[in-house]
């Protein structure tokens, strides 16, 4: 994903996602568009099929420039889930300036209807991605992983039997916790004293926030705070929000295609300042209440 900020939310029809609707956002720069690295205009329609059903997971994968992980991710998620859940995969593609959105409707003729495109006209961050595709999911349950191929799809199905299972019903959140990291040592250094820093102040109890692969409600998604950066603090959002989250072992790749657009600074000294936000939001936060209705 390419981080920037934030510019804006999209809005649809009022038929919602799933029914043939033209979606625009503010993010639109002067004069009604982008091009792309071959000067060509870029649509701010968001494209997919109408629904013949409303599957049970919807998978968002942010993606920002990652043209070549595309087609290998779509294959590996269908793989993953195809046979044992209904599912689709939103690609989000956040103001990418190659061929990253062609390539989702090249891999979507290839076999895997279920795939669909939602684009951002500019740049709004990971965190505006993901709010974009669980917005417009159809789905009940979500499950998401970043679109750079170091996540493994394979792990879904366990986390999804996890969430879908649950020991206990206030289980919202399953988060991905890679005990095994095939990265640089600075991403791993900046990953590490991330977690630390979030996890001494917030005690959510997470050893790996920035876990990309994780599964969850929808609905308890919905109802959360929206701000920049928040995909760093979901397990914290949905502890506030008054139920649990646990972390399970998840396999970690080596980046084989592609290039980083991550670094200590956006790791760790963007994150400090939604750090205190985020300890504000825990602290004002409405007690849950139980609510009966007579019949």
């Amino acid at each position: 994903m390419c981080e920037t900020v934030f510019q804006g939310e999209g809005r649809g029809s009022p038929g919602g996602p799933g029914s043939g609707e033209r979606l625009y956002y503010r993010t639109a720069p002067a004069g009604g568009g982008r091009t792309n690295h071959n000067g060509r205009a870029h649509s701010t329609v968001i494209t997919h099929p109408s629904p013949a059903s409303m599957p049970d997971v919807s998978v968002v994968i942010p993606v920002c420039n990652e043209e070549e992980n595309v087609l290998p991710l779509a294959r590996e998620i269908h793989a993953a889930l195809a046979g044992r859940y209904s599912f689709e995969q939103i690609f989000v593609d956040d103001g990418s300036t190659d061929k990253t959105g062609e390539t989702v409707l090249a891999a979507r003729a290839q076999g895997m209807p279920e795939i669909r495109l939602l684009q951002h006209v500019a740049r709004s961050g990971q965190s505006a991605a993901v709010a974009t595709g669980v917005r417009h999911a159809r789905g009940r349950w979500i499950a998401t992983l970043d679109g750079d191929g170091q996540n493994d799809p394979a792990d879904f199905p366990r986390l999804l039997d996890a969430l879908l299972q649950p020991a206990s019903p206030g289980l919202k959140l399953v988060m991905g916790n890679r005990t095994t990291r095939r990265d640089t040592w600075l991403r791993r250094f900046s990953s590490r004293v991330a977690n630390g820093v979030r996890g001494w102040f917030l005690h959510d109890g997470a050893p790996d926030t920035g876990c990309g692969i994780k599964v969850f409600d929808r609905d308890v998604f919905m109802h959360m705070p929206r701000f920049r950066n928040m995909h760093r603090f979901m397990p914290a959002l949905f502890q506030r929000e008054g139920y649990e989250v646990i972390s399970l072992p998840v396999n970690h790749r080596e980046r084989t295609r592609g290039t980083s657009k991550y670094g200590l600074h956006n790791r760790l000294w963007v994150g400090i300042v939604d750090l205190f936000g985020v300890m504000w939001l825990i602290r004002r936060a409405s007690p849950r209440i139980r609510i009966d209705e007579e019949a």
